[in-house]
């Protein structure tokens, strides 16, 4: 059966929003599906037959030179999406280790109580993060290393800490150390 001519110029249309749509899409959805440009994975361990599995990826601090922290989280696979519904988002739980993995060099780092955001990836389409930060203690000489979820609505109470004790150890400072 023939297309009426009523429809014809709103098929025209209708193409180029839909490939637009799949485009946006696919683009919102690259930080969910695909590590973070600057982490390399190292370990990807199966935990059941649905695909799940725990991600274990290597991230060297940006302004510390010779840390490297590596973080663990879970990665839903398709049939567990596909059962649970919710397509667009992993757990919050995740784990973090930090070690010292060459001579340490830090350079223009946040002093604060809050300290510096170093890296963060997606863990669902838009609303949820997994965010490393960093803290520098005076008091102790150490770098605490937290990672946590950020969530648009509501944060989670689920985080983990490793440390870097500098007591001791040949650090250079790039704008000198911070006097306690």
């Amino acid at each position: 059966m023939p297309t009426p001519i009523a429809l014809k110029p709103l098929r025209n249309i209708t193409r180029p929003f839909v490939a637009a749509l799949a485009v946006a899409g696919c683009l919102l959805a690259a930080p969910v599906f695909s590590p973070p440009a600057f982490a390399d994975v190292v370990g990807k361990v199966g935990v059941d037959w649905t695909g799940n599995d725990i991600i274990v990826e290597a991230v060297p601090d940006p302004q510390v030179k010779g840390v490297t922290c590596h973080v663990t989280y879970f990665d839903r696979g398709v049939i567990d999406r596909l059962r649970k519904g919710n397509w667009f988002e992993d757990p919050s739980n995740s784990s973090i280790a930090c070690r010292q993995t060459g001579p340490i060099e830090i350079g223009d780092i946040d002093l604060g109580k809050s300290g510096d955001e170093v890296f963060k990836a997606g863990r669902s389409l838009i609303w949820k993060a997994m965010v490393v930060n960093r803290i520098y203690d005076r008091e102790n000489d150490t770098l605490i290393y937290l990672i946590h979820t950020r969530e648009l609505t509501e944060g989670s109470a689920k985080m983990a800490i490793s440390t870097i004790p500098l007591y001791g150890q040949q650090v250079t400072w790039t704008k000198g150390k911070p006097q306690p």
